[in-house]
């Protein structure tokens, strides 16, 4: 717990993190205040793609937290950003949600209706139909390149599990026998991301979340402290040395005497 204190921001997940649902979660706006009250940042980062920055700034401020819209990023932000960076003139068709196509059309990125495409990108799509997935498939068949938002497989909710955007890659997989390429937690380009943004080293950074092959993935794989709390998908009995976060804590609000 000592490291936090040289700590100068902190990237929180938000979905089984400071909130599940529609309740907060216990601690969690003490938590953002205190670290604010205390000079240093905090950076609220989720995998879910398929809502837009002011879906998110909406519900944070409805909730109650001291929430910014510059202080919020997704996993649909790395792949957009991605996308203009490598494919600035590709033709491409998202299956997600309305949110995410309004994303993906402010970063400038030329969106099809599915009957043609150079990419196809996936994700947590909650208005899924048969019909995306057919043209997602014929498109990867005939050569489209396959990208992903984001690996989870479950979207924590306060009645259990949904499935998430890797649950309908794996399908699409299925199908096609192509694997996407996934942005989000815990890849590479998502750190980079978060160091750009804020200006600061990887040793400067921690990253709070309640996953552990995306929120603690990132961390291991990047030199970002890792703090698991276990308030949503992952129990203790699921944590193994391989990978164990940095520091382990039951909830959020755990952490504010240490900050």
């Amino acid at each position: 717990m000592d490291r936090l204190n040289n700590i100068k921001l902190f990237v929180l997940d938000m979905d089984g993190t400071i909130y599940l649902g529609k309740n907060v979660l216990p601690g969690a706006r003490e938590f953002v205040s205190h670290v604010k009250n205390s000079g240093k940042k905090i950076m609220y980062f989720t995998n879910n793609a398929s809502n837009d920055h002011s879906i998110y700034i909406n519900r944070l401020t409805k909730m109650g937290f001291d929430a910014d819209e510059s202080e919020i990023f997704s996993a649909a932000d790395v792949t957009a950003m991605y996308l203009v960076k490598h494919h600035p003139e590709a033709k491409v068709y998202v299956v997600g949600t309305p949110a995410l196509e309004k994303t993906f059309r402010e970063y400038g990125i030329n969106l099809t209706d599915g009957s043609e495409g150079d990419i196809v990108v996936t994700s947590f799509d909650t208005t899924l139909t048969y019909e995306k997935l057919v043209k997602a498939c014929d498109l990867i068949r005939r050569g489209a390149i396959y990208y992903c938002t984001h690996p989870d497989f479950n979207c924590p909710t306060e009645n259990g599990f949904i499935p998430d955007s890797g649950a309908i890659a794996a399908l699409v997989t299925a199908s096609t026998g192509v694997t996407p390429r996934y942005f989000g937690k815990p890849y590479r380009e998502t750190a980079d991301m978060i160091a750009e943004k804020s200006s600061l080293s990887f040793s400067d950074i921690a990253i709070v979340g309640d996953r552990l092959y995306t929120d603690i993935a990132l961390g291991k794989n990047h030199g970002i402290l890792s703090v698991l709390v276990l308030s949503g998908e992952t129990k203790m009995e699921d944590v193994t040395e391989e990978n164990r976060a940095d520091i382990i804590t039951d909830g959020i609000g755990d952490l504010i005497p240490h900050v």
